[in-house]
This record gives structure tokens, sequence and C-alpha cells, in this order.
């Protein structure tokens, strides 16, 4: 979740927080894996039909709205950053909600916290999207991780993106298909199209910033004979070389102000050239 480094209140201590609503969080994933819908089902109650990810779940906000929708779908909310475990599992317990478990963890390891077939979705909501080339294997958003997930999703189970970054969204069409994935749906402004689907505190802020949102769903397909990361990884290569087209999004995407301010000069310079010649 980029952008997530949430500016701490004062008197927050985190070891506080995490032990005080401790009664939702897991420190131990790698115990219920394969076990998920049974072992997180209310007392008495049966195991959950479904089990969800909300990979980089930030404060927990879309995952607590996605779950007061399905009551029936366990929802694993897990983040990276201690900071936003801490707010989701706070979050969490104030919403009263059974089905919702946070767990600290990244992407990476899917495979040691989910079984094959476990999971029913994949929620990609604004992974950060570490644009420089040297930094691509950080990603979320990625042909590996879309192969490592391939592992734990069941039959037609969905991996969902959401993003405000276009060039990675462009990046991500790429790789669908590299990890033998097939495309259900893409949409250039998700907000848009899908105005009732739950949404995160960061997604609210974006929008307040007139960034759009772009999504995908993709599911697992054949898996491809020959696996091999063909795509341009920098994604200063995916951002529209027309200057108007880059005006247009009026939102520099995360990480990339400096290279678009970059392309914006070298085009104007372009243009100043053209106009004296």
């Amino acid at each position: 979740m980029h952008g997530m480094h949430a500016r701490l209140p004062k008197n927050f201590v985190l070891e506080e927080r995490l032990e005080r609503y401790g009664q939702v969080i897991e420190l131990d994933p790698a115990l219920w894996r394969g076990r998920w819908g049974e072992a997180c089902a209310p007392l008495g109650a049966r195991s959950f039909s479904e089990v969800r990810l909300d990979l980089g779940c930030g404060k927990g906000a879309f995952a607590i709205e996605a779950a007061r929708r399905e009551p029936d779908v366990l929802f694993v909310a897990m983040d990276s950053e201690p900071v936003c475990v801490a707010y989701a599992a706070q979050h969490v317990c104030e919403s009263g909600l059974p089905n919702v478990v946070v767990v600290p963890g990244n992407g990476m390891r899917v495979r040691e916290f989910f079984s094959p077939g476990e999971l029913s979705r994949i929620y990609l909501n604004f992974p950060t999207p570490f644009p420089r080339k040297r930094d691509a294997g950080k990603r979320m958003a990625c042909m590996e991780r879309l192969l490592d997930f391939r592992d734990v999703l069941s039959a037609g189970a969905e991996v969902r993106l959401r993003t405000d970054s276009q060039p990675l969204f462009d990046f991500m069409l790429t790789q669908v298909p590299l990890a033998g994935y097939d495309l259900l749906w893409t949409s250039r402004d998700a907000r848009a199209d899908f105005p009732d689907e739950p949404s995160s505190e960061y997604e609210e802020r974006l929008g307040a910033q007139g960034a759009c949102v772009y999504a995908l769903a993709a599911t697992p397909g054949e898996l491809p004979e020959h696996i091999e990361q063909t795509a341009e990884l920098s994604l200063a290569e995916y951002l529209p070389h027309d200057l108007a087209e880059l005006e247009s999004l009026g939102y520099a995407p995360h990480g990339m102000q400096a290279t678009v301010v970059n392309l914006r000069n070298r085009a104007s310079r372009k243009a100043a050239r053209e106009a004296t010649s």
C-alpha cells in the first residue's frame, strides 16, 4: 500500500496498540494454512464459504466494507507495515465484524500462508508501483507474483488490481498473459464504472486530488509452456509519450513526479527548438 506511512498521532504506542487489538491479528499465519475458512468461523458456525486476501490492506477500510457486504466470506487483511496492521486491527475490532482477520506479512509469502486452491480472490488495492527497473522485483503487480498466486487460487478465482498509476496498470496488462491469466475486464475509470465498489481511505484521498482509478480482473488460465519476462520493466516506458495525453492525466503517478517533469521539460525544449527553426 503506497503512501500509507501513516502519520502517527501523539501517544501512539505501536506495541500497546498491537496488544490491545491482538484478538483480530494472526501473528503466525502459516499455522492456519489450508484451514482459514473453518478456523476463523465463529463458534458453532459452519466454515466460511470463501476466503479472500486483501493484500496491502492499509488501514483496513476496504476489507471491512467488503466484509460487511458479504458476511459469508472471510477476508484476510494483510499488510507489511506494522502501523497499518495496528490501525486495521483497531478498525476491525471497532466494526465488530467476525469475518475479517488481520495478518502481518507481504505477498512474497502467500504460498507459506495459504494452501493450493484456498483463496477465491486476491485484491491488490493500490500496491506500491516501484517505478524503477531495478526495483521491479518488489512489485506485487507482476508476472512473478501472479505465478505465486496461481498456487493458492481456486478454479475460477480472480486477482483484482486497483491503482492510481496508469504506468503500473499498463505494465500489469503485459504481465497477465505472461503468467497465463485471462483478462476478465479492465477499466480506466473504475470509480465511474463501479461506483458502488468499496474503497479505501487512500483511494478517497487520491480521488479528492483528481486521480483516476485504473482496475482489472484476471483469472488463471492455462500455464504457458515457456515462462519468460519479456516486458519493459521501467514504468517510465509506460507513460504516454504524447504530452497532451500526459497533461490530460492531470496527476503524476506515484513515484514518477520527477520523470513527468523531465518529459514535460524535454517536450517544451523540443517545441521551442521547432518554433525557432
